[in-house]
């Protein structure tokens, strides 16, 4: 399907700002006649329709808020959603969900398209590296009102809505090292999102405030699946001549893909092998080993994040918010060496 032209496509083609083709649009008073004439003309020209989602384009309302996210059936996304979900449907709002299956390329293809869409506002979790998330930096510049959660861009400035990664992954090693482990490995996601390194920067920060080396070899980045989990192990073991004696997941799916691959070759989970996730999913507690972790505020970032995008809706200026949730440590049998 063909793109269709937007603001910032005239704003290029006539070397003015965003701001002020936006403006000449909705003929605000304070754009010169000659430069309103010049922005139709150019609109005109470049088959310019404009986007129903812009603000000021239009007074009425679809009550349909978008919802992008890597996958549906897991826990957590399924948290999150039911706590967008509660907020929506109070607010007179319903929820039309665009399911990526961690793909970037799929991901920039639901955004291309919904500048077709009818929809008030757009929540994320993105599946892209935190340097080409430029699609998404285009939607709102065609004034279409973005949330992001959970997986967030860094360089992208709105309101946006996670969990402490940095400090909940510092938690969780230096658990570890409490433990007594010291040959700590990290199986995280890809590489260059912004959730990746943050968390790869709290497990860096406690080895060294506990005087333990960090070695790159042990940090293996891949995706975020059960079958990730098992894949990394299996690398971890093959090509280091030492093993490790802990394993810190970046999620759960992949401590329980590292806790089936360690079984498969006979390696007691903490007594040889301590194991710690990240989420918190229901799981955690009825495989055996039960797995540690540290648990995120699911429901309350689905909530607040839509929260926050009613805001952007109802405030054309509002300047938007940067909001970290705590999570909690939760230590169970993967992690006890007895």
């Amino acid at each position: 399907m063909r793109r269709l032209a937007t603001i910032k496509d005239i704003a290029k083609a006539l070397g003015i700002s965003v701001a002020t083709v936006s403006r000449a649009l909705r003929d605000a008073y304070d754009v010169s006649p000659r430069t309103r004439q010049l922005v139709l003309e150019k609109a005109q020209e470049l088959h310019y329709k404009p986007n129903f989602n812009a603000t000021g384009l239009v007074k009425s309302s679809t009550h349909k808020i978008g919802v992008i996210i890597p996958a549906i059936t897991n826990y957590y996304f399924s948290t999150v959603i039911t706590g967008i979900q509660e907020v929506a449907q109070s607010k007179g709002y319903n929820i039309i969900l665009y399911i990526t299956n961690d793909s970037p390329e799929l991901e920039k293809k639901i955004v291309y398209d919904l500048s077709l869409s009818s929809l008030d506002g757009l929540l994320a979790c993105v599946s892209s590296p935190s340097d080409a998330c430029k699609h998404f930096q285009e939607l709102i510049d065609d004034g279409l009102p973005v949330v992001f959660f959970d997986r967030v861009p860094e360089k992208i400035s709105i309101s946006k809505v996670m969990q402490d990664d940095y400090n909940g992954a510092y938690q969780a090693v230096n658990h570890l090292i409490e433990m007594g482990y010291q040959k700590i490995a990290h199986i995280t996601g890809p590489k260059g999102m912004f959730l990746t390194e943050n968390r790869l920067r709290g497990y860096k920060d406690a080895l060294r405030d506990q005087q333990l080396d960090f070695d790159s070899d042990w940090v293996v980045y891949s995706g975020f699946s059960q079958q990730d989990g098992e894949a990394d192990i299996e690398q971890l073991l093959i090509e280091n001549t030492k093993r490790p004696d802990a394993i810190f997941a970046v999620n759960d799916r992949k401590a329980i893909g590292a806790m089936v691959a360690l079984k498969r070759k006979n390696i007691r989970i903490g007594a040889e092998v301590g194991v710690i996730g990240f989420t918190n999913d229901p799981i955690c507690e009825i495989i055996s080993p039960t797995l540690s972790t540290v648990a995120e505020p699911a429901y309350e970032i689905g909530r607040k994040s839509c929260e926050l995008l009613l805001t952007h809706i109802k405030k054309v200026n509002f300047a938007g918010e940067e909001v970290v949730l705590s999570g909690a440590l939760i230590v169970r049998e993967s992690t006890s060496r007895i």
